[in-house]
């Protein structure tokens, strides 16, 4: 177990290197650095707030954590998506933004929630299957 950890730590250490020589070479770096902070500020003051109160107060018992686990990807991909969603007409060249955006992200918004409803059906077949006597 230690090992594993020391290997994931190392390829997160090895990945966050990557990220600086990546970084070296932008040429606005503020923009980037504003970016970021956005989306940490985004994360803490909004997202994680939402899905702790969401997941305290509409959900009981054992299906809490997958809930808010679905909540966070939701979340996540949403913020990911917000420049393109936000994005005013169409552009100019039409090979910028070819996709519809938006569908494509309610289409994984739904994955992710039909993921979940699976995952707590198979839990709740496995926990009736343990039970004696069921």
């Amino acid at each position: 177990m230690k090992s594993l950890r020391m290997m994931a730590g190392t390829a997160g250490v090895a990945l966050m290197g990557v990220g600086a020589l990546l970084l070296m070479g932008v040429r606005d770096l503020a923009d980037v650095l504003v970016w970021l902070g956005g989306a940490v500020v985004l994360h803490d003051v909004v997202i994680a707030p939402v899905v702790l109160l969401v997941g305290l107060l509409l959900v009981r018992g054992g299906v809490r954590g997958p809930v808010r686990g679905a909540l966070l990807v939701a979340g996540a991909l949403t913020t990911v998506a917000l420049p393109v969603l936000l994005r005013p007409g169409r552009t100019a060249n039409s090979s910028v933004l070819p996709l519809d955006y938006p569908r494509n992200w309610l289409i994984a918004l739904v994955a992710v929630a039909m993921v979940t409803a699976l995952r707590l059906v198979v839990r709740g077949f496995g926990r009736r299957r343990r039970r004696p006597g069921g």
